[in-house]
């Protein structure tokens, strides 16, 4: 019960990693705030939390948008009285071309979402984080660990999502909150099985062979699974990190090193 008797938020909850996040963070023993722009799937993320003897609130909210951000964090203190965790998990698709074809206006919404909706949601809980010497953990991407083509865009948000992360830590730090950071690469979730078998009738293969195609890259042989990128947020947001901040901690299966 690493996290038992906190709170974790958890934005940008979805069917994949969002929802993975908020149910190992129950099965540690916390209440979960659910947040995304729709609440449709997230009702259904906390009947499942209610089944783990936890309690989950469920808050629409936008991120992008200061006044949904702020009602997020207001609603979270309000239902509980305090938050030990914010895990900022917000997504948005990519664009997939190469930056000499990518519009500057794709770029400002990746760095809308990823960074200044992530920099607006940790300020606003920064108060309520500081009086539970509380964490942030920021959920970034493989891709700032290469630079092949098409990612160039995606790139940029994330990378700057870690560099802001790195500041924030140092600035936090002193009112006791640490700010890490996971960067996963291949999710073997449902996302990831839908293109590969969509990949699979394309070239007329099948799943299993593009799996063990792309898995060939990583020390492991394999894809890391929701759950296991969701461990490892649990980690970092309880007191067994208690000593670690500013930190990026790769969870690929050994695809990259760092």
């Amino acid at each position: 019960m690493m996290l038992e008797g906190k709170v974790v938020v958890v934005s940008g909850v979805g069917p994949s990693l969002g929802r993975s996040i908020a149910l190992r963070s129950a099965a540690a023993g916390a209440d979960v705030v659910l947040a995304a722009r729709s609440t449709d799937y997230l009702e259904v993320v906390a009947k499942d939390i209610a089944a783990l003897g936890r309690q989950a609130l469920v808050v629409t909210a936008d991120i992008t948008d200061a006044e949904s951000a702020a009602a997020l964090v207001e609603s979270s203190v309000d239902a509980f009285g305090h938050v030990d965790a914010l895990v900022n998990n917000a997504f948005s698709i990519p664009s997939m071309k190469d930056l000499a074809h990518t519009d500057e206006s794709v770029i400002r919404r990746g760095l809308e979402l990823s960074l200044f909706g992530t920099l607006r949601l940790s300020q606003l809980f920064t108060p309520a984080l500081a009086d539970s010497t509380g964490s942030i953990v920021m959920i970034n991407s493989a891709v700032i660990r290469h630079s092949q083509p098409k990612y160039g865009s995606y790139k940029i948000a994330k990378a700057s999502l870690l560099a802001m992360s790195q500041t924030l830590a140092s600035e936090l730090g002193p009112q006791g909150v640490r700010v890490n950071t996971v960067a996963p690469g291949y999710i073997w979730g449902a996302t990831l099985q839908g293109y590969f078998a969509h990949m699979a009738e394309k070239y007329g293969t099948t799943s299993e062979q593009i799996y063990q195609q792309t898995a060939a890259a990583t020390d492991l042989r394999r894809l890391p699974e929701p759950d296991e990128i969701a461990d490892a947020v649990v980690f970092l947001a309880s007191p067994l990190a208690r000593a670690i901040t500013g930190q990026c901690l790769d969870v690929n299966c050994g695809e990259y090193h760092h």
